[in-house]
């Protein structure tokens, strides 16, 4: 459990965490994999929502998962690439919160080994991201402002001499 003066801290900044849906590349489970594979292509990351018509998320899919289906045991295929859909290839297990039902100390010990989680409402619409790094930048915020929202003061170390 956090101390009630660093919650209060990283309550502040918890607005800031999400990167909102809107700034957020996905695909759509039904896309051709070449289209999601340009898209992986061009922003640069590592791994992408994946949602359905009505904007839930239902999956994850990184440029790994798509070039292991290009691969055959001597080639490289495009092939797959104009055959299967998203959802042939998606990852289908991994971890989401809904921001408001989430405490913090839940979505920072879920980030230990994601580097982002999905962000849906109650319906399990998208509503954008919590990544690691933005969790970072609201810890490194409390580390330095702590002093100047609260008055701290080290304690006094006595030494008992006998």
């Amino acid at each position: 459990m956090f101390s009630p003066s660093i919650q209060h801290l990283l309550e502040e900044k918890s607005g800031s965490f999400i990167i909102p849906a809107t700034r957020i590349a996905f695909v759509e489970d039904d896309n051709p994999l070449y289209h999601a594979f340009l898209i992986l292509t061009k922003v640069k990351y590592s791994k992408i929502p994946v949602l359905d018509r009505k904007s839930r998320v239902v999956g994850l899919l990184s440029l790994a998962m798509i070039t292991d289906k290009m691969m055959t045991t001597d080639s490289i295929t495009l092939e797959p690439l104009n055959q299967l859909k998203v959802r042939d290839v998606m990852q289908t297990e991994f971890d989401k919160i809904n921001f408001a039902q989430t405490t913090l100390e839940t979505q920072l010990h879920l980030l230990v080994d994601n580097a982002f989680l999905p962000v849906i409402d109650d319906y399990g619409v998208f509503q954008g991201l919590l990544t690691r790094r933005e969790w970072i930048k609201a810890f490194n915020y409390v580390a330095h402002n702590f002093e100047q929202k609260y008055e701290v003061l080290p304690k006094k170390i006595t030494i008992n001499k006998k």
